[in-house]
């Protein structure tokens, strides 16, 4: 019998590059800019809440759990003044399947794009949805038609699967979004300064939560304690546990197939360098490939 969690943690290694194209390429970001939205920020803010429909500052920012407030709230509803998240939808996906295609190549019309389509989808929509917000969200659009689109979706489906419990795991175990950053930095040597300007979580926040964390005996000066390892590994393994609901419709052979078959779609990505090595998705790409 296959270990789920793993199997989970592993699908999730090879599926978030594949969604997270449409964060850094440059076909989505052309076209979110080319449906209205104005700026890296408001384009990322309306095409991730866009599944929503026109949500505020309020929901976002705390199914997103991340973000302050004020981030937020430079772009939403601002962004739905500048064009509907129907927009939003339509560029994202057609830009994100567009960088696809540029990396694939020949591959982005094979019948292994179409078989890992079809099993993502699968795997998505038998996934339980209660109390997953974006998930349900997601999985309340229509699914595309395209053998490619269709694996972008599946892609982004089971990311925010995953996402969603992992932000259940992180509020069952009392730790705020801000303080997943530095517990994760710490964890995974991330630089600090990496927060600063992907998430406007600056030196004063930062050692404020510093001193949080330590108050509850999780760090000791920039570094994790006993305690505070033993935290973020259970953090993590409970993360793995709630996502592997989402493979119950999927076999043992058909989950390790779908692994098999999204590898090369991600090791394509990665090469393309759209996609930087030390990002705040958690991944460290180097690792993908292994």
């Amino acid at each position: 019998m296959t270990d789920r969690p793993a199997a989970a943690r592993r699908l999730w290694q090879v599926l978030e590059p594949i969604h997270a194209v449409t964060y850094f390429s440059p076909e989505p970001l052309t076209a979110l800019s080319a449906a209205g939205y104005r700026g890296l920020w408001m384009g990322y803010f309306a095409g991730r809440a866009a599944p929503l429909g026109p949500a505020g500052p309020e929901v976002v920012e705390r199914l997103f759990y991340n973000f302050t407030a004020g981030h937020v709230a430079r772009a939403l509803p601002d962004a739905w003044r500048f064009a509907p998240p129907e927009a939003a939808l339509a560029a994202r996906l057609g830009g994100s399947v567009a960088t696809l295609r540029r990396v694939l190549g020949d591959a982005a019309d094979s019948p292994a794009v179409e078989r890992a389509a079809e099993l993502g989808l699968r795997a998505a929509r038998t996934a339980p949805a209660e109390g997953r917000a974006l998930f349900a969200a997601n999985l309340a659009l229509p699914e595309p038609a395209e053998p490619l689109a269709r694996l972008w979706h599946a892609a982004t489906l089971l990311r925010e699967h995953r996402g969603d419990g992992h932000v259940n795991a992180l509020v069952e175990a009392g730790i705020g979004g801000r303080t997943s950053h530095v517990l994760h930095a710490l964890a995974t040597e991330m630089p600090a300064a990496l927060y600063e300007t992907s998430r406007q979580l600056g030196e004063p926040e930062w050692s404020s939560i510093l001193d949080d964390l330590a108050a509850r005996g999780l760090t000791d000066g920039d570094q994790l304690t006993a305690t505070g390892r033993a935290l973020k590994a259970s953090i993590e393994r409970r993360t793995d546990e709630l996502a592997a609901s989402a493979y119950s419709g999927l076999s043992d052979d058909e989950v390790q197939e779908l692994a098999d078959l999204l590898l090369p779609v991600t090791r394509a990505v990665i090469a393309s360098g759209d996609i930087p090595t030390k990002s705040p998705i958690g991944i460290d790409l180097d690792d993908v490939g292994a």
